[in-house]
């Protein structure tokens, strides 16, 4: 268990330095200044961030839900 949270962990913290810009949204801030540039970059995360919450809180109530019935 712990070893699947440790690369679960491990694989979201290499996640962090990637862009979060579709093609569309790239082009656009390539064309503004680097302030604007990174305000849509955050802007972009916000709007992704809570649909990850929903998926992860799910997974959590299953994963909950499964441990409970098993009796560990």
């Amino acid at each position: 268990m712990r070893r699947r949270l440790a690369a679960a962990v491990m694989l979201a913290g290499l996640a962090l330095p990637a862009g979060a810009q579709c093609v569309m949204c790239y082009r656009s801030a390539a064309s503004q200044n680097k302030a604007r540039a990174r305000v849509l970059d955050v802007g972009i995360v916000i709007l992704g961030a809570p649909p990850f919450l929903i998926l992860a809180s799910f997974c959590g109530f299953v994963a909950y839900k499964n441990k409970r019935t098993r009796g560990d």
